[in-house]
């Protein structure tokens, strides 16, 4: 059953990214208009003109990624003790390191530095990762997980203290194959995973019973007094890409019972949050 939802997930989104259905668009829009169809091009044509239209004046990708990324914040206050830091998979260009023979990393490279800093303020905890392949088909002999492990020992953090799960293909069998890897089943874990992406992460973890304090980190939303008409329409795509795809997650998530809640949120007395807190690791 998770390879369907897997397959089907990677299906859907080829056509639910606002990316591919804006290309859609066009190419339906150009191929009627060369037929000489005037009236159904149109019908294609206009929306993405509109689309193109509202991406020039509107911040369009800090609206949909500015709930998702304020939604859980980092904690006021880090507790004495925890029994490890899980770094969820996301950050690595494996691709880009297949190609070039080094270590490349892609947007959500802040999971390392977020992992890093905890690393130094809990020099005895185990540093765990998860994420393997989540393409339908790529398979060059290095994984994420190989890549994790370079990255992982290049911002200063010992291999003795890494575990790795290399399986994983979603958010969902992260945390399933996690229990697997803990070394504490019933105990207390720092998350590091891109802000936008916490809710789910935590929705999840919720649901699979792992006791977590959320370190979001790889903020990307702009302030609403930034938010200025400067045509960035592809700084606002990076945006929309990946915060719509979190919205649909959580949809399909919540559909299927993978997590808690549609818009999951920490709960528990321990750890209060605040959105205007940040934590000074130093």
């Amino acid at each position: 059953m998770d390879q369907v939802f897997f397959v089907l997930s990677k299906l859907a989104w080829s056509v639910l990214s606002p990316v591919m259905f804006w290309n859609l668009l066009l190419v339906a829009g150009t191929l009627f208009l060369l037929l000489g169809y005037r009236k159904a091009a149109l019908r294609f044509l206009f929306p993405a003109s509109l689309f193109s239209l509202s991406l020039m004046l509107f911040p369009l990708g800090d609206w949909l990624i500015y709930p998702l990324e304020s939604r859980i914040s980092q904690p006021q206050q880090l507790p004495d003790t925890i029994d490890g830091i899980i770094v969820l998979g996301g950050g690595e260009d494996v691709k880009g390191t297949i190609s070039w023979q080094q270590p490349q990393v892609g947007q959500a490279s802040d999971r390392y530095f977020g992992a890093a800093a905890l690393a130094k303020r809990y020099p005895e905890t185990p540093i765990i990762f998860t994420g393997g392949h989540n393409l339908l088909r790529f398979d060059a002999g290095t994984t994420p997980a190989d890549l994790s492990h370079q990255l992982l020992t290049m911002v200063g953090i010992d291999e003795q203290r890494l575990i790795i799960e290399s399986k994983s293909r979603n958010t969902y069998e992260n945390f399933q194959r996690l229990k697997t890897v803990l070394p504490k089943r019933n105990g207390q874990y720092l998350l590091v995973t891109s802000a936008y992406h916490m809710p789910r992460s935590v929705g999840i973890a919720q649901k699979q019973g792992i006791s977590v304090v959320p370190y979001p980190v790889d903020y990307r939303s702009q302030s609403a007094d930034l938010r200025r008409l400067d045509f960035a329409v592809f700084e606002q795509l990076e945006k929309l890409e990946p915060a719509w795809r979190e919205w649909v997650g959580l949809t399909a998530y919540f559909i299927t019972g993978k997590t808690s809640q549609w818009f999951p949120r920490q709960t528990g007395s321990m750890i209060e949050t605040s959105t205007d807190a940040q934590v000074d690791l130093r």
